[in-house]
């Protein structure tokens, strides 16, 4: 039995490197901490008999290079980079846990949406260049949060909102009724949320209904004093067109934590004054890395030990 790990912190992680060895002596990791061209991927798991995938991209080609895989257990919660349906084709299984990082991300978007309202992140900057600039933005509270995706991590932001006693607007194409009951957000249709949402935060899988879904025209129906928050999946965004908006005052700012090329480029863009970004941290708390883990271990001795 061959096992092959080609996530970057998974293989790097002290504690699943223990964990994954004890189960599975004869595994290799993605030591050298490279992202993969497809060949090399290609090269590092066509003998495979099971994976755990972080952000590389399994399609089609890859997968018919890998005849004796049976599964790809998957290091952290989106599946937009594995061909499901190949897989199926394939017989191939996915091990996946739904949520297994949420509170990390919910409690990223929560620091995004205090620090962009109490102007936390330009008042520190621009104090270290020795400008003393008294501008305390706004309190979150009692203002209106549109968050579309009601799945795990957008339920979970929602939790962590209820103290702040803001208006919660909601969308999602599955009928998510119990959760906007439970939770009094209101569902409203996602032309309704950009327009009357202080911060719109996105929490949808990366799929071609929600493939550039944020763009010039729904960023110019939000307001000029709003805030955008994506810390799903980069390609959600079009970068191009929030660029724009955010350097013509279309929206007052922005947080990101993933784009649509890993690392992004455009420096231009990052060096926004009014945008916040990190790099795809969001779900990588130390907490969810040895969940996101140990869950993928899991799925691995669950299939081949179990």
């Amino acid at each position: 039995m061959i096992i092959k790990a080609t996530s970057n912190s998974f293989s790097i992680h002290p504690v699943l490197q223990q964990e994954f060895k004890a189960l599975f002596p004869d595994a290799e990791v993605n030591w050298e901490q490279k992202k993969y061209t497809k060949g090399e991927l290609i090269d590092f798991v066509k003998d495979a008999d099971g994976i755990v995938a972080g952000l590389d991209t399994f399609d089609d080609e890859v997968l018919a290079a890998c005849p004796n895989l049976k599964i790809i257990s998957k290091y952290g919660v989106g599946l937009d980079g594995i061909d499901l349906e190949a897989c199926e084709r394939r017989g191939i299984a996915i091990g996946w846990t739904g949520g297994v990082n949420k509170r990390s991300v919910a409690e990223m978007d929560l620091a995004f949406m205090l620090s962009l309202s109490r102007n936390l992140y330009q008042t520190s900057i621009k104090m270290k260049t020795g400008e003393w600039i008294k501008d305390g933005g706004f309190q979150l509270t009692g203002k209106t949060v549109g968050v579309i995706g009601l799945g795990y991590t957008g339920t979970e932001i929602i939790k962590l909102l209820q103290p702040f006693d803001c208006t919660i607007l909601g969308n999602d194409i599955i009928d998510k009724a119990e959760v906007c009951k439970q939770y009094g957000v209101l569902h409203v249709e996602k032309d309704e949320l950009f327009t009357r949402s202080d911060f719109v935060a996105t929490h949808t899988p990366l799929t071609d209904l929600t493939h550039h879904m944020i763009n010039a025209e729904t960023l110019s129906q939000m307001k000029s004093t709003a805030f955008l928050i994506n810390t799903a999946r980069g390609p959600i965004v079009k970068e191009a067109d929030l660029k724009a908006a955010l350097m013509n005052g279309v929206i007052a700012g922005a947080a990101l934590d993933v784009y649509e090329d890993e690392p992004p480029a455009d420096l231009e863009l990052l060096g926004l004054p009014n945008l916040y970004c990190t790099p795809h941290i969001g779900g990588n708390a130390n907490e969810a890395v040895l969940a996101m883990g140990r869950s993928a271990i899991h799925h691995l001795k669950e299939y081949f030990i179990d």
